[in-house]
């Protein structure tokens, strides 16, 4: 009897483990590294890692605070916590906070992305959360995101080279920091805040792939400048071992290693190249991304995954997910990779669903399972965990008919004039004189010239390359084809074929015509976009004077737009409108299985890209995005519609 008291007392007042029998109330972990109050941050030594004198295993992973709408912040990063993860990983894209050159957006701003730039409170929310935080605040992330992260309003100066001791670079870079680093400085760990640890860049060894030599000089500025900003916090680079060797490193700062495979191997090789310090795996891969044209979603295996992550953490090396959760990119910002096959680049989908162990869309998966099994036997210290936090709620709302529409030209029509530039020759949409005089960054661009001759069969040819799609008009009647084939890349229109050529159909010849080359961006690396290698020619006649507009679909002007047609059958690009009602507003996915290739808006609010070529055919809609009552839903098809568009509640992801 005594023995059965004593336990129920002990059941009441301590937490039992049937590993490690009877022990006190586990702290959180914020309880147990600041006990005795903060001496000191990350430090490191050669077979492990300390956190204010004790011992730590960083198992950390990725989600970033862009790629997730605000109000589901709370719900990633304790999804995190309760898997047994004590740090969360993100980086800080340039691009974003700087979208025009010298303004700022740090959340307060009224820019398309606004919502989502307040670091500050996300990663306080992660503190809350009982989270430690890794930050890598670029300038160049790779992310499968737009340009790296870098502004578009960059490539406007002709003596600036990205990611090299290049003074132009290097200023701006500096100015940027400027801002962003002081912020950064009072939310460091020793102050009280969650980060342990800053990146200097991102995989600069890959810089000197090729026979070249990365420019360490550039990476000393970036370390003397968190110097200088007292970013006191551990610093580190990050590379792939075999492949860059000490190539994208610094001396006396800590190398961490990613690779897809032979965790082993590529460990041991790290230990070889700085025998003296701890080992650390900051992107580690439990999935990958897509990309237009892949014939599937990509996935990895649980037990894969599991595996990998295993043979690292038997290494007794810390790791980072990359991806724990991916999110989504939304709008415009998808990046690019050039291909050694066809496609010479591929450009990304907007869903970052990565396979990771929680879904674009925040559910649960074996893999998250698995993983919280897994990373718990391996953590240096047992604390506090909080319970899983419950799904969201997913609603089929069904199919729903657009009502009204918009042609090209009539969007040209309300497009303002201060974003319409006058040109003798066509212009890279990042050289117009638009937004502050830092051009345009994203969307469409509209090449225009009117009074134009078209003899019968007239042939059109655009020099040089096309920067990334084209849709050639004559008088709103689209000329080009539907892309819907990865054989079409290598044809007129498309990015892969230079100096290409197009016959006109006989029905649009005639006097007084207007020719409009609506070109997209359809991600940036490192390159301008629109039309710039050379002359258009109709005719081996090169065309002058155009007008150029930017079609970038800002939200305000999206939600500004008036004068709504009846739906009748279109032969060029057109905006689509209708009106989604909910009752209560729940995740939902928009399929556009049926369509060709656009946008969707929901409420003004660009939630990305869809392409009939997959493999990804939905695009995630948050709750946060929807209201009660009528909800408008806007399509900018770029060939034709299809039937309607349908709500679901399941994400299709492979073609």
């Amino acid at each position: 009897m005594f023995r059965v008291v004593n336990f129920i007392l002990a059941v009441i007042f301590c937490q039992w483990s049937p590993v490690n029998g009877f022990k006190a109330t586990l702290p959180t972990l914020y309880e147990h590294y600041t006990q005795g109050g903060i001496s000191s941050g990350l430090t490191t030594y050669p077979e492990g890692f300390l956190l204010n004198g004790k011992n730590i295993t960083i198992v950390s992973g990725a989600i970033h605070y862009f790629r997730v709408h605000p109000e589901y912040w709370r719900a990633r990063l304790r999804q995190l916590r309760a898997a047994g993860f004590v740090a969360v990983e993100t980086y800080i894209p340039w691009n974003l906070h700087e979208p025009r050159s010298g303004e700022y957006d740090f959340g307060e701003g009224d820019n398309d992305f606004s919502l989502f730039l307040d670091f500050v409170k996300y990663l306080k929310v992660a503190q809350e959360e009982d989270l430690l935080a890794i930050v890598r605040p670029g300038p160049w992330i790779a992310a499968e995101w737009e340009n790296g992260g870098l502004p578009s309003w960059l490539l406007r100066d002709p003596n600036l080279r990205p990611r090299h001791s290049n003074r132009p670079f290097i200023y701006y870079m500096n100015r940027f920091y400027d801002k962003v680093f002081p912020i950064l400085r009072r939310l460091q760990f020793t102050e009280g805040g969650p980060i342990i640890a800053f990146q200097i860049e991102n995989e600069y060894g890959l810089v000197g792939k090729g026979g070249s030599h990365p420019d360490t000089a550039y990476l000393q500025e970036i370390y003397q400048e968190m110097v200088k900003h007292n970013l006191t916090a551990l610093k580190f680079t990050m590379d792939a071992p075999f492949n860059s060797y000490k190539n994208g490193s610094l001396p006396g700062v800590l190398m961490t290693a990613n690779f897809q495979t032979d965790p082993v191997g590529q460990l041991k090789e790290l230990k070889k190249l700085q025998p003296d310090q701890p080992l650390w795996v900051i992107e580690s891969y439990p999935g990958w991304f897509d990309s237009w044209f892949d014939s599937q979603h990509y996935t990895m295996s649980t037990q894969a995954s599991i595996d990998m992550t295993r043979a690292i953490l038997e290494m007794s090396s810390s790791i980072n997910l990359y991806m724990f959760h991916g999110g989504t990119t939304f709008g415009f910002m998808n990046g690019a990779i050039p291909n050694a096959h066809t496609p010479t680049i591929k450009f990304h989908v907007n869903s970052y669903d990565y396979d990771a162990p929680v879904t674009e869309a925040g559910d649960y998966t074996q893999k998250y399972n698995a993983t919280a099994e897994l990373v718990k036997q391996f953590l240096a210290v047992d604390t506090k965990l909080p319970q899983r936090p419950p799904e969201s709620v997913k609603q089929a709302y069904g199919t729903v008919s657009y009502t009204g529409q918009l042609t090209v030209s009539q969007l040209i029509d309300q497009v303002p004039r201060a974003d319409r530039v006058r040109a003798e020759n066509v212009v890279a949409m990042e050289l117009l004189d638009i937004n502050s005089g830092s051009g345009q960054s994203y969307g469409f661009v509209v090449y225009r010239r009117k009074g134009v001759e078209v003899p019968s069969s007239s042939v059109l040819q655009i020099t040089g390359y096309v920067h990334d799609m084209a849709v050639v008009l004559v008088d709103g009647v689209r000329e080009t084809q539907a892309v819907t084939s990865l054989r079409q890349v290598s044809e007129f229109g498309c990015w892969q074929l230079g100096n290409g050529s197009l016959t006109l159909d006989a029905a649009s010849s005639g006097t007084n015509k207007t020719l409009d080359i609506l070109v997209e961006n359809m991600g940036r690396r490192l390159s301008k976009k629109g039309l710039y290698d050379g002359d258009v020619l109709l005719n081996r006649q090169a065309i002058r004077d155009w007008e150029i507009v930017a079609l970038q679909f800002h939200t305000k002007w999206v939600k500004s737009l008036t004068g709504w047609q009846k739906v009748s059958k279109t032969t060029g690009p057109t905006l689509f409108r209708s009106v989604l009602d909910v009752s209560t507003p729940h995740d939902t996915f928009v399929d556009m299985s049926a369509w060709g290739k656009g946008n969707v808006f929901v409420n003004g609010f660009n939630i990305g890209r869809y392409f009939s070529v997959g493999p990804t055919h939905t695009l995630y809609v948050p709750a946060p995005l929807l209201r009660k009552g009528a909800n408008e839903i806007l399509v900018f098809e770029l060939y034709s519609p299809g039937p309607h568009l349908t709500f679901t509640d399941q994400p299709k992801l492979s073609n």
